[in-house]
């Protein structure tokens, strides 16, 4: 019914598709949680980006994280 080849496969993916497919969920997540409690976008702004995360899935994820994530404010130095 298996040949050699696909014997040998199984470990493969085992070994790699799992922990990179779980890797890709975790980032995902994180993207997704993240929208939902940036500051720095207005309800409309936050909708559109949730839904584009949930939709797209982890490209979605990856253009808000290259895209859509507003630089954290610099701080500025507290004077005496």
């Amino acid at each position: 019914m298996f040949g050699i080849f696909e014997i040998m496969i199984l470990p493969l993916i085992l070994i790699f598709a799992i922990p990179i497919a779980l890797v890709m969920l975790a980032f995902w997540i994180w993207m997704l949680v993240h929208a939902i409690q940036n500051k720095g976008l207005n309800e409309t702004e936050k909708i559109v980006w949730v839904l584009v995360i949930a939709l797209v899935h982890f490209l979605g994820a990856l253009i808000y994280f290259f895209v859509g994530r507003p630089k954290a404010p610099k701080s500025e130095p507290v004077t005496a």
